[in-house]
């Protein structure tokens, strides 16, 4: 779960919504040998469904008591995180194999510097995944992958820093100096994107890497602190309707 904290109250993303909204940004992307490859649809694919594993914990919400909030993607228990990631994983592969080593490598990246027990046999258990997956492909190209996986790893921080930042905001300390960019994608002149809100609807990028100005939605819900008291964390959640935000990507222009 994606969640900020404000007054009154939470504003909860469902890690899979977040990464709906990753696919639809990679959908954009104009530059490179995505475009058109025959491995096109595995990237977006596993873009889409990187945070799979995540769904059935997402539906339920589980309450921090050290921090009196809901737990969030980024504090949730190291055991249980690890296997939510291994299912995950697991639901992409009887899909797509190359999807399946993109989420694999995606997590992988995340946990390695992980000092957990926990951390550590997920690691090793992937780096098995792996190298199965790289024996049952046909053919593999180490500097295509790490292409599409920066793809990846670039469309699932935009779409965090949307959904982790107020609209018209940048005060997630992830983002605040921009967007990373990995050095397999040469389409940049800067380590780090800078993005900047031109309002709360209005994003404006300057190194332009998608086809024209677009818009992302993604999905949320919105508990008051006073709600949790009440009714507890789950069943205020599950009674919550989806609400809707829509962010205008845009090039910016020179001045």
């Amino acid at each position: 779960m994606i969640i900020r904290e404000r007054d009154h109250d939470f504003i909860l993303v469902e890690q899979h919504n977040h990464a709906l909204a990753s696919g639809e940004l990679i959908k954009q992307w104009k530059m490179g040998s995505f475009i058109d490859s025959p491995l096109q649809e595995s990237v977006i694919f596993a873009t889409q469904q990187h945070d799979a594993g995540w769904i059935p914990a997402d539906k339920q919400p589980f309450w921090n008591d050290a921090k009196e909030m809901p737990y969030s993607f980024i504090d949730f228990p190291a055991p249980m995180k690890t296997l939510l990631y291994s299912h995950g994983i697991d639901q992409v592969q009887s899909t797509d194999l190359y999807s399946a080593l993109l989420c694999s490598e995606h997590y992988v990246r995340f946990l390695k510097q992980d000092d957990t027990e926990s951390g550590r046999i997920f690691v090793e258990q992937e780096k098995k995944r792996q190298e199965i997956i790289h024996s049952s492909l046909a053919s593999f190209d180490e500097k295509l992958f790490s292409y599409h996986y920066a793809l990846l790893q670039f469309c699932d921080n935009l779409s965090l820093f949307l959904c982790l930042n107020e609209p018209g905001e940048n005060s997630h300390p992830f983002f605040t100096k921009g967007i990373p960019l990995s050095s397999a994608l040469p389409h940049f002149s800067q380590e780090k994107m800078a993005l900047t809100w031109a309002n709360n609807e209005e994003i404006l990028i300057k190194e332009f890497p998608f086809k024209n100005p677009f818009s992302i939605t993604y999905t949320f819900k919105k508990i008051t602190k006073n709600q949790i008291r009440k009714n507890g964390l789950i069943n205020s959640y599950v009674g919550a309707p989806f609400k809707q935000t829509t962010i205008q990507i845009k090039e910016k222009q020179e001045s």
